[in-house]
């Protein structure tokens, strides 16, 4: 089962300094049907113009991984973490117990970001921030496990969750496979290039919403730069 949700049809909230769209229901966007996939319950897209951000929030219980594709994101929090994730890097911050951050973009230029939230396997974990560099070279052609639930998955961002957070890029006629299979959620977004998915033809920013497939095959019609999330119910 693949089922395309472009673009257009997501939810949009411009605050001005944020731009945001929303894959699924989030804030003032509510859509009975898109409470999430699996256990992915949230894919936000988020433009973030120089010298603005998010400030000090709470938030429990959830794995919020944060992918940045242009520009820088300066993380802080209320057990002392500081940290500036750049374009191609990722950072995980299990909410857990509960933690206090604050998200900026520092930079002279607008910073683009992949906002993900996914449920953990239970509640009351301690909460944790990490992030590290995933040079683009290492993803040329083939997915690579970002973020992880699964101790298999070595020398990767843990995240406290039955799913796996990857990324790929791919130059124009590029093919790279996922072997997802049975009862298996993925969730697939590209920040730039046009894809066919499975045989679905997709532009960046859209939706891809994946069940129950054995191979997911990405091709690139154009350069592309990847994310995907692989869940469970």
């Amino acid at each position: 089962m693949i089922e395309l949700r472009k673009f257009s049809g997501l939810g949009h909230a411009n605050h001005g300094w944020l731009n945001a769209t929303h894959h699924f229901s989030f804030g003032g966007y509510h859509d009975p049907d898109r409470m999430g996939w699996g256990n992915l319950r949230v894919w936000n897209d988020d433009i973030i113009t120089a010298k603005n951000g998010f400030p000090a929030h709470p938030h429990r219980d959830m794995e919020i991984i944060t992918y940045v594709h242009e520009g820088a994101i300066t993380h802080q929090d209320s057990l002392g973490n500081h940290g500036r994730t750049e374009a191609g890097d990722v950072q995980v911050m299990s909410a857990g117990t509960g933690i206090t951050h604050s998200e900026f973009n520092l930079e002279t230029e607008t910073t683009r970001l992949f906002q993900i939230w996914i449920l953990p396997d239970r509640r009351g974990h301690a909460p944790s921030w990490g992030a590290r560099p995933f040079p683009r070279a290492e993803r040329d052609g083939k997915f690579v496990v970002l973020a992880s639930g699964y101790d298999e998955d070595k020398d990767t961002l843990r995240i406290h969750a039955a799913a796996r957070v990857l990324g790929t890029t791919l130059t124009k006629g590029q093919t790279a496979e996922y072997v997802l299979g049975k009862e298996r959620y993925a969730y697939l977004v590209a920040s730039k290039g046009e894809l066919e998915v499975n045989g679905v033809k997709a532009s960046a920013r859209d939706g891809i919403a994946i069940r129950d497939e054995d191979i997911v095959r990405v091709t690139a019609l154009e350069d592309a730069e990847i994310v995907l999330v692989d869940g469970v119910a």
